[in-house]
């Protein structure tokens, strides 16, 4: 018997040990009495005139003016001047504090001042829960260091891992940056915000607006999601995600963007992109489109890559690999573009071609790798291609084509005829939406079909050459050719004039690249997303915290 009385002895007094360990202790106090009859229970406790009353529990002191403590239930009400101090990274003072030792749980009320070092809250009402590690307020707070403040509806302060959970009407207040969200969590030792619930962050010169996001508020720099959005002075960057870093006036975008030239009413979109603001740049790819207006209609833009640089008076936009353009009455394809929004002007560059290539192509075979443009029913193509819009106005005004300019149109009556005018340069003019006019000069040579104007029968082929001619367009077809300088030419008789000769040097019909859709621009292009991976570091950080 005697082994088991032992064990029994030691269960009972580790239990006693338990006991104390979570007993209130009273360390000092100046006086002591009694009031059973209003404060049934109650030791009454008063400072002296030098120490203020001391009371512990667990690792957490309290310090206050006057202590009302019920050992029984181990609790007190400790009341004036009261400080609260856990550890060497918490202080708490505040007019009265109520603490329950059972449950660990302390409310502070009136004046409540929550210092964690990092940062202090100040509050009216304030919960502490021990056992949880967490402080809780339900009134309004104000959270504050040396530059930032920090004000909300409700929040928690979680110890262990310092980190702020605010919550309804969230306002951080910084020099150099305001923000405004409905829920945010806030690490007060790396002063990483983390965002959820609409948000919006306004700076000297930007604008950001999310749902979801974080913000590092030293080296203001971020991560956003859910509607978000950067505005940029004149430029506003909008995508599924954004990365963006105030200190290098940098922005980057992916998956659905979409960047507004706000001055030029002009927009970039893709899959992803990057905001340069200091070098008043942008950057598209994947799926990148640049829209313009133009007569009231959109003229889209798609190439490999676009970039938009220069301020907003004097904007370039630049397209590299596989250009296409289309708008409802015009398209075109070019390997590069150059577009000058100040001047209007939009050159359609074909990749250069080396000595040996030069050399050794056809005639086709340069024609089919030249900048193309289809207008109505007329393909014309040449060595560089240059549309000028009248930016005032937003409309269509003229078309240039330098070297080997080409213009092919199909015949209505008879598919296999096309009626062909070539020469070294060409200048187009539009009325509206249409070509009202092309001159061209230099070396000019046509192939033109006849027909009976009652039987609609094929008469004749008109070859011929010339220093420049015009073609006068009538609803949108060749109506006109007026030849100019000396014009030397014969109508052959269909039968006269072999099939392998109705073709000028250089004949490429190119009706199977022709953009007719806005679908179009992006046929035979690999359309798989395009995922971001930006700043993995920053991402990781935030995974662990």
């Amino acid at each position: 018997m005697k082994p088991v009385f032992t064990s029994c002895l030691l269960l009972l007094l580790s239990f006693g040990l338990s006991t104390q360990e979570q007993e209130i202790e009273i360390r000092k106090a100046g006086s002591f009495q009694l009031d059973q009859d209003n404060f049934p229970g109650a030791n009454i406790l008063t400072r002296s005139a030098t120490e203020q009353v001391h009371l512990v529990h667990q690792g957490m002191d309290v310090w206050s003016d006057k202590a009302f403590f019920y050992k029984a239930e181990n609790r007190f009400n400790a009341i004036g001047n009261v400080r609260v101090q856990q550890g060497d990274s918490l202080v708490l003072t505040s007019k009265l504090v109520n603490y329950d030792g059972n449950r660990k749980l302390a409310v502070a009320k009136e004046n409540v001042i929550l210092d964690n070092i990092d940062m202090l809250l100040e509050t009216d009402t304030l919960y502490f829960d021990r056992i949880a590690d967490k402080a809780y307020y339900p009134t309004s707070g104000t959270v504050y260091d040396s530059l930032t403040t920090i004000t909300s509806k409700r929040g928690t302060y979680i110890s262990e891992s310092k980190k702020y959970q605010f919550e309804n009407q969230v306002v951080i207040t910084n020099p150099d940056f305001t923000i405004t969200s409905a829920r945010m969590d806030f690490y007060t030792e790396s002063k990483h915000a983390f965002f959820y619930g609409k948000t919006t962050i306004i700076g000297e010169d930007y604008v950001v607006r999310c749902k979801q996001g974080f913000y590092d508020t030293e080296r203001k720099l971020g991560f956003f999601k859910k509607e978000a959005s950067v505005d940029y002075d004149n430029r506003n960057i909008m995508g599924d995600s954004i990365y963006f870093d105030d200190e290098k006036q940098y922005a980057a975008a992916t998956q659905n963007i979409r960047i507004t030239d706000t001055i030029n009413n002009t927009f970039l979109t893709g899959n992803y992109g990057q905001v340069f603001k200091a070098q008043d740049s942008a950057m598209v790819t994947h799926r990148a489109v640049a829209i313009n207006l133009v007569e009231q209609d959109s003229i889209f833009i798609h190439a490999d890559t676009l970039i938009a640089t220069g301020p907003p008076e004097k904007r370039i936009l630049r397209g590299f690999h596989d250009v296409r353009i289309f708008k409802e009455d015009l398209s075109g394809k070019s390997d590069s573009i150059h577009f000058n929004q100040k001047n209007g002007r939009a050159r359609l560059i074909r990749q250069p071609m080396s000595d040996k290539e030069l050399q050794f192509l056809t005639p086709q075979e340069i024609a089919d790798r030249n900048p193309i443009l289809w207008s109505d029913e007329s393909q014309m193509t040449g060595d560089e291609i240059h549309l000028i819009i009248d930016m005032e106005r937003e409309v269509l005004d003229s078309l240039l084509i330098y070297n080997n300019a080409f213009i092919i149109e199909q015949d209505t009556l008879d598919l296999n005829n096309f009626n062909q005018i070539k020469g070294l340069q060409l200048k187009g003019k539009f009325n509206g939406r249409s070509l009202e006019t092309v001159d061209v000069v230099q070396n000019t040579e046509m192939v033109y079909y006849l027909y009976d104007d009652d039987t609609l029968d094929l008469v004749g082929i008109d070859k011929a050459i010339c220093s420049a001619l015009r073609l006068t367009f009538v609803d949108s077809a060749i109506d006109k050719v007026t030849f100019f300088t000396n014009p030397d030419g014969v109508v052959y008789p269909p039968e006269e004039l072999p099939e392998n000769t109705r073709q000028m040097l250089g004949f490429s019909w190119r009706e199977n690249e022709r953009i007719s859709t806005k679908e179009d621009l992006f046929h035979g292009i690999d359309l798989e997303q395009f995922t971001m991976q930006v700043a993995p570091k920053l991402l990781v950080n935030q995974k662990k915290q």
